[in-house]
């Protein structure tokens, strides 16, 4: 997931600065460096942030996973002693 995130802001980034050069009629070889600090910089904080909404999904599932596994145990025992 973070490689996505980190992907997916990096080439906005780059996209956005590219464009505002256009629209500020800046030549290529001022505006394509800024764009790639841009495009280095929110891969890394999107990287970051896939980072932690991987673990946080991954956190969750097991959490859920874990409280499912519980309730049917509890349910079993329960079933188990209305049969004695």
């Amino acid at each position: 997931m973070h490689r996505r995130y980190a992907l997916t802001l990096g080439c906005i980034a780059f996209a956005m600065v590219t464009c505002r050069g256009a629209f500020r009629g800046e030549p290529a070889s001022d505006a394509i460096p800024h764009a790639i600090i841009a495009l280095v910089m929110f891969a890394i904080m999107g990287g970051i942030a896939g980072a932690i909404a991987d673990h946080l999904v991954k956190q969750d599932t097991e959490t859920r996973y874990r409280q499912r596994v519980a309730w049917y145990r509890s349910r079993l025992e329960e079933q188990s002693a209305e049969r004695k």
